[in-house]
């Protein structure tokens, strides 16, 4: 599969949170205090775009969005960490390495940041992506950091950059 990793741009908002709704109904995953209820799934772009130190990058392959992922400056977390988000893929695209591009991608703009870790919340229906994350580098943690407001995730992870 050849995608293309790109920035979030406004027309892809309605997409994106189709897609990250879909693998909450697909999964069974807790839906109230998660990314699935959280008002900015409906508008990446413009937290993305009014968020100094964040980015956010979609995958697409024949104009065909695929999935994102994104680095995000939240609230409380430690010096030099930024939360690793919304990484969320088609069923489709699931399996074939986009999910390892778009995370690569969004270590290095981390580092272009400034950020010397990446910190991550999940859930054990996620259990393939969490072994992901923990195949790219994440150990994991035994509490949360920061004010995500994401409060159904019981999995937290940290990957030194």
């Amino acid at each position: 599969m050849t995608a293309l990793l790109r920035p979030v741009q406004f027309k892809d908002n309605v997409e994106l949170a189709r897609i990250i709704r879909d693998v909450f109904e697909e999964f069974d995953a807790p839906k109230e205090g998660s990314v699935y209820s959280d008002d900015h799934t409906d508008h990446l772009f413009e937290l993305f775009n009014d968020t100094p130190g964040s980015c956010y990058f979609v995958a697409e392959e024949d104009g065909v969005l695929l999935g994102g992922c994104g680095v995000f400056p939240t609230e409380g977390l430690p010096n030099g960490y930024a939360e690793l988000v919304k990484l969320y893929l088609s069923a489709a695209t699931r399996g074939k390495g986009i999910g390892k591009m778009l995370m690569e991608k969004c270590f290095e703009a981390a580092v272009g940041l400034g950020y010397t870790h990446l910190y991550l919340e999940s859930f054990p229906q996620f259990a393939k992506a969490v072994s992901m994350y923990e195949g790219m580098g994440c150990v994991r943690i035994d509490q949360p950091l920061g004010n995500s407001g994401h409060f159904a995730c019981t999995i937290w992870l940290v990957k030194e950059l």
